[in-house]
C-alpha cells in the first residue's frame, strides 16, 4: 500500500488561486495524484468550518476523481481559517473516519488538527501538531499536547497496528536540520519538543525514514519561505514523518520525501508498506 502526507499551507489557495505560488502548489498536487496512493493526508488546509465551497469541491474532484474525503476544520472559539486537516482515500476502501479530541489545552482540540481512519487491518492517523510559536509562547501547551497525543496513539496501537503521519513540527535529532547549533532554542528544536517526540517513539513506534535510510544527512522536508535561498542551499528541517507501530516496521519498503520543485515550505512525504 502507498500513502502520502503533505502540509499544503492552504488548500483553498491551491484550488482556486492563480498566484505564482498556487500554480506551484497545483503542480505538486498533480504529482501526488500521479502516485495513485491509497490514502493522502493533507495538513493546514485553512478551510472554513463549513468546508469547501462548490468551486473548491469541483477542483479537488478533477484532481482526485477516485477518492472520498474526510476533513475537519478549525471551529469556534478557535481561530477561523486556521490549521485544518483532510484525508483522501480510495473509493473502494472500507473506512470509518474518526475525529478524536485528546484532552489537549483549549483551543487545540478545536483547531481541526487530527483525523483517524480505521480500516480492517490498521489505523491511519494524520496530525498537524501545534507549533510552539514565536517566543515559545505555546511551548507549555505543546508539551501537554505531545503527551496526550502519544497516549492516544498508544491506545490505538493496543487495538491494531498504526500508521501515523503529518507535520509534527519537530526536528527530532541534530541530523534532522541543517543548522542545529543556531536553532537550539527555536520552536521545533527545543529540548522539550525533542523529548516529546522521543517519548512518542518509546510508546512502540518507528520513524520510518530513519528505519529505511539510517543516518542519511541532508534529508529535509521543510525550508523556510521567509529565507529565499533556504531551499537552494538545502538549509532545511525534517519535521514531517511517517511513523508505524514497531511490529510492522519490517513491512515498510519505502519512506521518502517527494520532489516539490521550486516551491518552498513543506515537501510531501511518501510511505510504501506491504500489508
Amino acid at each position: 500500500m502507498k500513502f502520502i502526507s503533505w502540509n499544503i499551507d492552504s488548500l483553498n489557495a491551491a484550488l482556486t488561486s492563480d498566484s505564482p505560488r498556487a500554480l506551484l502548489t497545483r503542480e505538486v498536487l498533480k504529482n501526488i495524484a500521479a502516485e495513485d496512493a491509497d490514502i493522502i493526508a493533507i495538513q493546514e488546509t485553512k478551510l472554513p468550518s463549513a468546508g469547501m465551497n462548490a468551486k473548491q469541491k469541483a477542483a479537488l474532484e478533477r484532481l482526485f476523481p477516485d477518492y472520498e474525503t474526510a476533513w475537519i476544520s478549525s471551529r469556534e472559539p478557535a481561530r477561523k481559517g486556521y490549521a485544518g486537516t483532510m484525508a483522501l482515500y480510495k473509493k473502494d476502501m472500507e473506512v470509518s473516519a474518526l475525529y478524536p479530541e485528546i484532552g489537549a489545552p483549549q483551543p487545540m482540540d478545536l483547531e481541526g488538527r487530527m483525523i483517524t481512519l480505521e480500516t480492517k487491518d490498521f489505523y491511519f492517523n494524520l496530525v498537524y501538531t501545534p507549533n510552539a510559536g514565536d517566543g515559545l509562547k505555546r511551548l507549555g501547551e505543546r508539551q501537554i499536547w505531545d503527551r496526550k497525543y502519544a497516549d492516544y496513539l498508544s491506545g490505538l496501537d493496543a487495538v491494531k497496528p498504526v500508521i501515523a503521519c503529518g507535520d509534527y513540527n519537530v526536528a527530532h535529532e541534530e541530523i534532522d536540520l541543517a543548522n542545529p547549533a543556531a536553532n537550539h532554542m527555536s520552536a521545533g528544536f527545543t529540548d522539550e519538543e525533542r523529548e516529546g517526540f522521543t517519548n512518542l517513539l518509546s510508546k512502540g513506534f518507528t520513524d520510518t525514514f530513519r528505519h529505511v535510510h539510517g543516518d542519511l544527512p541532508g534529508a529535509y522536508s521543510w525550508w523556510a519561505q521567509r529565507i529565499r535561498t533556504s531551499k537552494i542551499n538545502n538549509s532545511g528541517w525534517r519535521i514531517d514523518y511517517f511513523l508505524v507501530s514497531d511490529r510492522i516496521k519490517e513491512k515498510v519498503t519505502r519512506s521518502d520525501m517527494m520532489d516539490s520543485g521550486a516551491r518552498q515550505d513543506h515537501a510531501p512525504i511518501l510511505l510504501e508498506i506491504e500489508f
